[in-house]
């Protein structure tokens, strides 16, 4: 549907920091204008006043992925549903520059991209997109990464509920991270078997002698 990519623009704002590496990108205009992508209208309007704006939506959608991931779905959908009531979307009927295959517009539902500023219009598409994909979906489709130390955001869509990682590089990070781990265990208990073996053929020769 139309209406499912506007939760991308949650995922890309929340992933501009990365807390456990103290990193953030979200630090100049040009940062802010690049979240928007395709939707130059919009990103013509930040401000340097936008930068501190939109680091505050990226704390409280955060705050919505984290709840979610650790399963409270409760809590994640009343945070999400106080940024919906704070950034009310403007939906209308849009079509007029994309036509079907019979060459009429293909009508959909668009949002409209006229608040008062820039960080505002960003954050009502990304909550409205949102609570789009959390109400077809599910709560439990919102996770963080679980590879450590990174944490990103990111959005299941996967058919039986399996995403664990927020891209193939941090999937792959994982899995050699969880091999290794297994082959020192591995080593760790050969060895403690190998001097087992040892001090019982020690203690075998004592009593022969």
């Amino acid at each position: 549907m139309e209406l499912a990519h506007y939760s991308d623009f949650a995922v890309r704002l929340v992933n501009t920091e990365e807390p456990a590496r103290n990193k953030d990108a979200l630090t100049s205009v040009d940062a802010v204008r690049a979240l928007f992508g395709d939707s130059q209208q919009m990103a013509r309007r930040v401000t340097d006043t936008d930068v501190t704006r939109f680091r505050n939506v990226r704390g409280r959608l955060r705050a919505v992925f984290e709840a979610a991931d650790g399963g409270d779905h409760v809590l994640a959908v009343d945070l999400l549903n106080s940024l919906l009531m704070e950034f009310p979307v403007s939906p209308q009927v849009s079509g007029h520059q994309t036509l079907d295959e019979t060459g009429r517009p293909d009508w959909h539902i668009h949002l409209a991209d006229h608040p008062s500023n820039a960080s505002a219009g960003y954050a009502a598409i990304a909550s409205f997109g949102l609570a789009f994909h959390l109400t077809e979906h599910g709560p439990d489709r919102l996770g963080l990464c679980q590879a450590t130390p990174c944490r990103n955001a990111y959005l299941d869509t996967s058919t039986n509920r399996s995403r664990r990682y927020c891209s193939d590089r941090c999937a792959t990070r994982a899995n050699v991270a969880a091999y290794r781990a297994r082959k020192r265990l591995e080593a760790e208990e050969s060895a403690r078997s190998t001097r087992s073996d040892e001090a019982a053929q020690d203690n075998r020769a004592l009593s022969e002698r």
